[in-house]
């Protein structure tokens, strides 16, 4: 089940501290990954897509503001500056990383395959049920596609005949699987396809993704559920105001995330016994973003639904129309104030400390220091 919101209170303990000290990062040394391999979409994609590539709705992410805050210079990154895996890596001390599809970068501690608009569900399955409109075409099949490819580039070809390559390859890696889910919903929207369809295909090819990742010899993964999507800006500019839950946010599309988490962990049990040797920690990416809006105030944030850059003014400042970095945006002076950056994205401020409940808080199962205790223990 996923842990109740009662128990993240615990975590604001932890934090509470330490949340905003800029040695925070450097508390989880000695450096116990040399490696991370990272998928999923534009929560986790540190550069596979821009604005050629990308979803349309967000056309501007390689030009100001995108990458103001952190890097001062757009990274194709869907946020004014870091993710969670960036602060995942500057957490054990290894450099970010870089994109699969940057052929000169060194890839040496690691790579990004996570592509933003990208699907659980192969893309093939939109055309057929014609969901293309904005859709990214990478799925999560194209990412293990190219996962592949790079161990063959690492002499891990077949695990049965290259054994010991392909544990050195794995041994000191931590793999990280980003959300993934939420636009296989977003493209089914107002369609013939039903949401419990999306839901059995979706987790099915997750899970399918998962197995062969451990088959392969993963031994550290994480893996993020999918965020409250019901408390993202563009939801709530859709539903009114008679569809909020206790969170004021679109209670319909929560309850449909919340399930989908909770079968999609179950599912991770069932690996967990069927890979005894594998440390397999879920990232509780919905109570994380719930604990952040009942408790705003503890972590800095004073708005919780406005986007920070966005057109129209309003009650969100936001206009799918107008959207971050387009002509007639604007941004807010203070991003690390609030929660949504372009009305789907969040900012580097809300994922420091969605990481920070990951890294060091209660909104992981197991907890994220049993991985790196058992990581310790292996050395």
């Amino acid at each position: 089940m996923i842990i109740p919101y009662k128990i993240t209170i615990f975590s604001i303990l932890i934090l509470s501290s330490s949340l905003h000290d800029s040695t925070a990062k450097n508390e989880i040394n000695p450096r116990p990954f040399g490696k991370i391999y990272a998928f999923g979409d534009s929560y986790t994609d540190t550069g596979n897509t821009g604005s050629a590539t990308g979803p349309s709705s967000f056309s501007y992410v390689s030009n100001l503001p995108y990458g103001q805050t952190f890097f001062h210079h757009p990274t194709n990154r869907y946020s004014d500056g870091r993710l969670v895996i960036d602060f995942v890596a500057e957490s054990f001390s290894l450099p970010f990383l870089p994109p699969y599809r940057n052929t000169t970068a060194d890839k040496s501690s690691g790579v990004n395959f996570a592509v933003a608009g990208s699907t659980a569900i192969e893309h093939e399955f939109f055309v057929k049920n014609n969901l293309t409109h904005d859709t990214t075409p990478e799925s999560l099949g194209t990412q293990l596609s190219w996962f592949t490819e790079f161990l063959e580039g690492q002499g891990c070809v077949d695990t049965k005949t290259t054994l010991q390559t392909c544990k050195a390859v794995f041994d000191d890696a931590l793999i990280w699987v980003g959300e993934i889910g939420a636009n296989d919903y977003a493209y089914a929207v107002g369609s013939s396809v039903s949401d419990q369809t999306i839901q059995e295909l979706a987790i099915k090819r997750a899970t399918d993704f998962l197995e062969i990742l451990l088959n392969k010899g993963a031994k550290y993964v994480v893996v993020q559920g999918l965020p409250p999507t019901g408390c993202l800006t563009l939801a709530l500019s859709l539903f009114r105001e008679d569809y909020r839950d206790n969170t004021g946010c679109v209670g319909s599309l929560n309850k449909q995330s919340y399930s989908h988490n909770t079968i999609y962990q179950a599912k991770l049990q069932v690996f967990r016994e069927q890979f005894p040797d594998a440390i397999i920690v879920y990232a509780d990416y919905w109570n994380a973003y719930r604990d952040v809006i009942n408790n705003a105030h503890i972590y800095g944030f004073n708005e919780l639904y406005k986007v920070c850059c966005g057109s129209s003014g309003g009650q969100y400042n936001y206009d799918p129309s107008g959207s971050c970095g387009s002509p007639v945006s604007s941004t807010c002076a203070n991003p690390s104030e609030y929660i949504n950056w372009d009305g789907v994205h969040l900012t580097d401020g809300m994922y420091k400390v969605v990481s920070d409940l990951f890294l060091r808080g209660a909104l992981t199962s197991p907890p994220f220091q049993y991985l790196l205790s058992m990581r310790n223990m292996d050395e």
